[in-house]
This record gives C-alpha cells, sequence and structure tokens, in this order.
C-alpha cells in the first residue's frame, strides 16, 4: 500500500505500532501533539498535529490508503478535557477520510465502551454499549460515527475494543484482559489486511485461559491470537490474595474504571489501589 497515516504515534501505543506499520507501506506519516519523534524508519516522516484542530489533521490524510487512529488522552478525565481530543479529534478524522477518500480506519477503541457489563457475562460483539467513564462514553462515540460513516459513505474500520495491553500482565485482572504487544500488532496487521471488514468491532485480547470475552463472531479478520497470561497466574494470584466477589472492580470488564468517579483519573485509581492506599 502507498500511504499510511498513524495518529497518537509517540504514544505508548503507537510507539509499538509504528516499525511494523512502516514495513507495511511505502511512506509512513506519523503525527502526534509531541515536537518531534526520534528514530524514524526510512520512508517514515513525522508531522506535528492536533487532532482536534482539522486544519491541522485533515490535510495530513491527503493520499492515505488507511488511516490508524490512535490519539486521545487515554484516562478518564473531565468531559471538558476529553471533548477535543477523543470526540472532536475523532470528528475531524472521519470528515478528513472522507474528504480525502480514504478507505479504511483501524481505531483505537477500548474495553471501556462495555466496562460495566459483568466479567462473568461472557459477553460477545453484540452486546450493547456500557461505558464506564466519560472516556469510555467517548469510545462509544467513535464506533457509532464509524459505523454510520461506513453505512452512509462507505468508509471501512476495524474499532480494537484494547484490554490491558502491555509488555506482560501485571496484575489478576490481566489474567483474562491481557492484550501483549505482539498480538495488538497481528491485530492492527490483520485489519489492514483484511479484504474487506464493513464496520467491525474486535476485542483486543491475547488468548488468555481466563478470557471473559468472544471474538467468534469477528474471525473473519484471521486475528489468531498468540500470547495467553497464564504463565503468570500462580504470581499474581498469590499477590492479589483473596479478593471480594461484590466489589465492581473485580466483577466488571472495566476494572477499577467501574469505580473511579466520573471525571477522575483512572490510571490513579489503578495506581492506588496496586498501592493499598484506595
Amino acid at each position: 500500500m502507498t500511504k499510511f497515516v498513524l495518529t497518537g504515534a509517540a504514544g505508548a501505543l503507537g510507539s509499538v505500532l509504528r516499525g511494523p506499520l512502516s514495513q507495511m507501506c511505502d511512506e509512513l506519516l506519523s503525527t502526534d501533539i509531541v515536537d518531534e519523534i526520534s528514530d524514524l524508519a526510512p520512508n517514515e516522516r513525522f508531522v506535528q498535529a492536533d487532532v482536534s484542530q482539522r486544519d491541522q489533521i485533515g490535510p495530513l490524510l491527503e493520499g492515505a490508503d488507511m488511516v490508524i487512529h490512535f490519539a486521545s488522552i487515554a484516562d478518564e478525565a473531565p468531559f471538558e478535557e476529553l471533548l477535543g481530543p477523543n470526540f472532536i479529534g475523532a470528528y475531524n478524522i472521519w470528515e478528513s477520510a472522507h474528504e480525502h477518500g480514504v478507505r479504511r480506519i483501524i481505531y483505537a477503541s477500548s474495553v471501556h465502551a462495555v466496562g460495566m457489563h459483568n466479567v462473568n457475562d461472557g459477553i460477545d460483539l453484540d452486546a450493547p454499549h456500557r461505558p464506564d467513564t466519560y472516556y469510555g462514553l467517548a469510545k462509544c462515540f467513535t464506533e457509532d460515527l464509524a459505523r454510520m460513516h461506513w453505512e452512509k459513505r462507505g468508509i471501512e474500520c476495524v474499532a480494537i475494543r484494547i484490554f490491558s495491553c502491555s509488555p506482560e500482565p501485571g496484575n489478576a485482572r490481566a489474567l483474562g484482559s491481557w492484550l501483549s504487544y505482539g498480538d495488538l500488532i497481528q491485530l492492527v496487521q490483520r485489519g489492514i489486511e483484511a479484504p474487506t471488514v464493513g464496520y467491525t468491532a474486535i476485542f483486543g485480547i491475547s488468548g488468555n485461559t481466563r478470557g471473559a470475552v468472544n471474538n467468534a463472531k469477528a474471525s473473519y479478520l484471521g486475528y489468531v491470537p498468540q500470547d495467553n497470561a497464564e504463565y503468570m497466574a500462580a504470581e499474581l494470584l498469590a499477590k492479589a490474595g483473596k479478593l471480594d466477589p461484590q466489589d465492581p472492580q473485580h466483577m466488571k470488564l472495566g476494572g477499577p474504571f467501574a469505580i473511579v468517579p466520573l471525571g477522575e483519573s483512572g490510571v490513579a485509581m489503578i495506581k492506588r489501589l496496586s498501592e493499598g492506599n484506595a
């Protein structure tokens, strides 16, 4: 393919994707709000841009085959803070994609779009949105925006509902929710390479023995996870001790985001819980 645009290229997950994406296209245009990115691939260039400003982000999509949209505030925050990057930014991406004839968008959605579903419900991809935060609400908005653009304008989208993406499982919840970096890369690659996707949502998790969601209805993407968090089970369960089955953070898919007050950082809540201060 000729040209990919990666938003959020300086973020934790965007940084993981830059190398693999550069090998799949002639030109990778990476963009973020930071001043610069080091270690660019030979066919990669960086342009500073804010997705909430359409005059900055829109022109970058000219000539693009695919947009990999990972730019956002990646945490719960007051709605007013999320409005620009997470809501308006998504609108700007899809409107600009329509303007420039982009064929497909790979979107970094989140488990937090369905975070208030119970872990033991075993939901599949037809489960309704149940956001746990304003952050999750932004993911619901963008998934619906993407579906509308597919049905009205023919722009394809794969919305990856990312769970706990990290180099290795970090806590007892991650035994079911972990997404390895390798499986994240594979998910994005399958989303790009699939012949047709229409609008597709898929849960972004590895092949965990204790996984609580069902991806069967997106099997046509060809995603076959290679990693499993179970190798850390003994260590992480011993560290966690006895868990309270009445505590929503253990029983909801959104984990600690299910108990954080609206507008307050879920990442900070996770840190406090890990330190035993909440």
